[in-house]
């Protein structure tokens, strides 16, 4: 964009410039679409998107995803100085800023923002026309082969060397073909300077009949970053690079809770993806919002905040809603390994973020049952109403914790982590006891398994065979000895389930890892079986799935983005037997009791002995008075 002689520019994206500009992802508050107009306008015309460069005299700035990052503008003003008839040219670059047309920028408690752009003084002998790089930034990367040695990432092969196509043919869903997530972006705008970055939960949406899409935000559930990552150090392709990067940004600044003014149970935890199988509404990022509707235009609309707390509740269990932030949904590692790659100190500290978050939900003098009783509140491993066996919460919490000890070496994560594990599984459990075929219930009992192996691994690394990785490799083994006598993929039998979709063959992966640590940390006859549950459950989820005219959706495809290409190593790689001894025998096991179930007990019987204490008061009284 040429500066011009006595000459004001302005350029202002108001919107995403494409045919669904005005989707409701962009709603406030007042159920109002924000953006004024279609695209941009540069001095009275209009455009679509722009990505400019802008130079006034030596001085340019140029951003990579400007169009992307809306409400944003850029002016530049010719403010000569008569005297000396030397030129001062300036230039303003608006962020978030509603001065050029008055268009509101509502942001929800917590949330923050990070925009980055490129700002030349002079000539920068990069390129002909100045600043034209900074648009397009080059990407300095590694070969497969090498991020595969490094083993940042444990179980890597790069992607030419897989043989597995049936599984490369499905995970490449993500960035070739007809339905890819950036071509999915278009559908409900996830542009914007909250939405960029995000994923489109178009899962959600496969029942809606509604004449408009439907909106849903996918918020790094299952740990998107992370599974681009893996892809990229995989392929050395940089569209999976390009998304990791944009999803990690808005994870840190939208999705984090960014507060310590609300109660430990939320203060900079990670927002659950928006509830299933309905409209996000108001709620954009968030978990859900004040009123829940099936689509757009349905008049069937519940205030939330009308309704008695038992209506409520039934509301939101009958819509699958789920709260946020918790511990079942902090996904650490994908930052981790951005940083990584970036040096990017906002990955980190969302990484270290989160774990403390998981220390700070723990912690029992932090809520108002402390007076009562000090005992852990259990938040970190409660995954489903008082169940504290292997869950999704006590998978995320451990990976977090084994993440924030990655990046910082301070043992009070690995210690809260191990201190987890023994509450949570035992070599002598009762697994028949714990209802685990209950998919609709337990399915997520294998994250935490996964869960398990990784942190063995870390063991390992730190050559520690003492009695907590005893006690956890004992418990991997009997958790994967009895999976060997009972599992078969969800699928055989969709009769138990709710909704019998395609994202159940993709979960079956999870068992594909389960095994594959088990043999790992085993030999004999039990490594063999271990190793061909898995070849078994392998081949039996990707062919599953791929009968699905579903399986190009968001979550069983960033599913596979994890929990498949470990397989080729375990095809490549001369595993040697690891057996460490194990120190002692270990007591029996129970589910945890929280914090608050013992207090609300104790609250109970100091009633009781108040009441006591009253009736012992009168009669004594009585019997003195009759005395």
């Amino acid at each position: 964009m040429p500066f011009e002689e006595a000459h004001t520019v302005e350029l202002y994206q108001a919107s995403s410039g494409g045919e669904n500009w005005q989707s409701e992802s962009h709603m406030d508050k007042a159920h109002k679409v924000l953006p004024p107009f279609c695209g941009y306008r540069l001095n009275g015309k209009t455009g679509l998107r722009a990505t400019p460069v802008v130079m006034a005299g030596d001085i340019g700035i140029a951003m990579p995803t400007f169009w992307e990052n809306f409400p944003i503008g850029v002016q530049v003003k010719d403010d000569r100085q008569r005297q000396t008839g030397d030129p001062v040219a300036g230039i303003t670059l608006q962020l978030l800023d509603e001065g050029l047309t008055g268009q509101s920028v509502e942001i929800q408690g917590g949330e923050s923002k990070t925009h980055t752009f490129t700002v030349a003084f002079g000539e920068s002998g990069i390129t002909d026309q100045p600043l034209v790089w900074a648009r397009s930034p080059l990407q300095v990367s590694c070969s497969p082969e090498w991020y595969a040695r490094c083993e940042a990432l444990p179980h890597l092969t790069p992607k030419s060397t897989d043989p597995h196509d049936l599984y490369l043919k499905l995970v490449d869903q993500a960035i070739e073909g007809p339905d890819t997530f950036l071509q999915n972006r278009e559908t409900i705008y996830e542009y914007g300077w909250r939405n960029f970055g995000d994923i489109y939960g178009d899962h959600e949406a496969v029942r809606h009949t509604g004449p408009a899409s439907m909106v849903s935000s996918y918020n790094n559930q299952y740990d998107c970053v992370g599974g681009f990552a893996a892809q990229f150090f995989r392929s050395g392709d940089p569209r999976w690079f390009s998304q990791m990067i944009e999803c990690a940004d808005h994870t840190a600044d939208i999705d984090i809770y960014h507060t310590t003014g609300d109660k430990a149970a939320y203060n900079g935890g990670l927002f659950w993806h928006t509830y299933h199988y309905a409209h996000a509404d108001t709620a954009n990022h968030r978990s859900y919002p004040k009123r829940i509707r099936s689509g757009p235009q349905d008049s069937r609309v519940e205030k939330l905040d009308s309704l008695d707390d038992v209506t409520k509740q039934k509301l939101l269990k009958a819509y699958s809603v789920g709260g946020g932030p918790a511990p079942s949904h902090v996904y650490t590692t994908g930052m981790m390994l951005a940083y990584y790659l970036t040096g990017d100190p906002r990955y980190r500290e969302t990484v270290v973020g989160l774990a403390d978050y998981i220390l700070n939900c723990e912690d029992p003098s932090k809520t108002v049952f402390r007076w009562l009783f000090r005992e852990f509140t259990g938040l970190a491993t409660d995954s489903q109403a008082g169940y504290h066996g292997p869950g999704r919460a006590s998978a995320n919490s451990v990976n977090a914790l084994l993440d924030g000890f990655r990046l910082t070496g301070d043992r009070k994560y690995l210690d809260f982590a191990e201190m987890l594990i023994r509450r949570v599984v035992s070599p002598k459990q009762d697994l028949d006891a714990l209802n685990l075929l209950n998919a609709e219930l337990r399915w997520f009992y294998t994250m935490f398994l996964q869960a398990l192996g990784r942190y063995l691994d870390c063991k390992v690394e730190l050559g520690e065979f003492d009695r907590m990785s005893g006690y956890a490799r004992l418990s991997l083994l009997h958790y994967a000895q009895w999976m060997t006598q009972h599992e078969r993929p969800i699928l055989d039998t969709p009769e138990k389930l709710q909704y019998p979709t395609e994202t159940w063959a993709a979960q079956d992966l999870r068992k594909v890892e389960v095994f594959q640590y088990a043999a790992k940390y085993t030999g004999g006859a039990a490594r063999e079986l271990f190793l061909e549950r898995a070849a078994w459950f392998f081949e039996a989820s990707l062919n599953k799935l791929d009968t699905f005219p579903t399986k190009s959706l968001c979550r069983p495809v960033v599913l596979l983005m994890h929990h498949g290409y470990s397989r080729n190593w375990w095809l490549q790689t001369e595993v040697p037997t690891l057996d460490p001894t194990d120190a002692g025998t270990f007591g029996p096991w129970a589910m945890f009791v929280p914090q608050k179930v013992k207090a609300m007990k104790r609250a109970k019987l100091l009633a009781l002995a108040g009441v006591l204490g009253f009736a012992t008061l009168v009669l004594l009284a009585a019997i003195v008075l009759w005395s």
